[in-house]
């Protein structure tokens, strides 16, 4: 969501630069990718000791999680932190509050976005206690993956509640909401299942590849890391058939995706920090940074956070805002 007057011309500034990235793809070989950064877009470290991991954008700053804490960042340094004994997995923004995983406990921590102190614990369950899970936020409420034998429990943020529980297949705990509805991928299963708020029941699914991991729902599909096959498949939200597939290399195991402001961002492992697929052809426009061991990203208006938490470092992708236009 646009949260200001900047925010759309520098979200086009970001946009033109990969552009440019692609039309520069055009003359090499392969001739779909560009080698090296993308123009335009420059990346500031961050140093955080501990091991940053996932992220919640929240306006100009991003929320991180870390070892015993998760912490609140800028490009200009650290703003807040709290004292969480496991933080896991991918945390969710709702109702003025983080919601974030606690996988020593097996709950769901609310915090407060102003004060950065705990509102909420709420015994949940973790269907992967091990951490490789997302809480994510859509219709009014707070999902979390719950159970290893296949549960969603929904979360009414008004009471801290749970208000529903949706069977899923088995080691189902890969989530995203978009297309007014809940995404779940089973690794195990092999599966992605379209889960709808109005029912709280599965409405769908489509196979998967291999070792199907982290997805985002945006640019007009659903978007799975095929973590074995190292591709990204597009799925079509309303027919859930595969409408294409990216090959990025041997493997996507431990990285990040996320969709929006026209085009596909995943954090990668092997090769690079980052591949910025096209979402219409399907065609990589862009391979960005150096590889840096396993991290997550964050898409924003104004550019795209990666964390690095081997380096202990949370990077900033900026572009430069677009050229003022001279008064005739």
């Amino acid at each position: 969501m646009m949260r200001n007057s900047v925010a759309r011309p520098l979200a086009l500034a970001l946009a033109a630069s990969l552009a440019v990235a692609a039309c520069a793809a055009e003359d090499s070989e392969p001739p779909t990718e560009m080698v090296g950064p993308a123009p335009d877009l420059t990346e500031t470290a961050l140093k955080v000791p501990g091991f940053a991991d996932f992220l919640a954008v929240d306006g100009d700053t991003v929320w991180v999680t870390n070892d015993g804490r998760v912490e609140q960042w800028s490009p200009a340094g650290k703003l807040a932190s709290t004292p969480v004994p496991r933080p896991c997995g991918t945390m969710a923004i709702a109702a003025g509050s983080l919601w974030v995983a606690n996988c020593e406990d097996g709950e769901l921590w609310r915090i407060n976005l102003k004060t950065a102190a705990v509102e909420a614990k709420i015994a949940t369950g973790l269907a992967n206690p091990k951490g490789e899970t997302n809480v994510i936020a859509g219709a009014g409420s707070v999902w979390v993956p719950s159970d290893p034998e296949g549960k969603l429990a929904r979360i009414d943020p008004a009471t801290n509640a749970i208000v529903a529980t949706v069977t899923v297949t088995p080691e189902t705990w890969y989530l995203a909401y978009g297309f007014d509805a809940v995404w779940a991928v089973s690794s195990e299963g092999k599966v992605l299942e379209r889960v709808d708020p109005a029912t709280n029941a599965v409405t769908g699914s489509a196979a998967l590849g291999d070792t199907p991991g982290f997805l985002a729902a945006g640019e007009g599909a659903v978007w799975v890391q095929e973590q074995g096959d190292g591709t990204v498949a597009k799925v079509d939200p309303a027919s859930l058939t595969i409408a294409g597939r990216t090959k990025v290399g041997d493997n996507l195991k431990w990285g990040d995706i996320d969709a929006n402001g026209g085009a596909v961002w995943l954090r990668t492992t092997d090769d690079q920090t980052m591949v910025v697929i096209d979402p219409v052809t399907l065609k990589i426009r862009a391979r960005m940074g150096n590889a840096v061991g396993s991290g997550a990203l964050r898409w924003t208006p104004k550019g795209v956070w990666t964390s690095a938490h081997d380096n202990q470092t949370l990077s900033w992708w900026s572009a430069p805002a677009p050229a003022a236009t001279p008064t005739p």
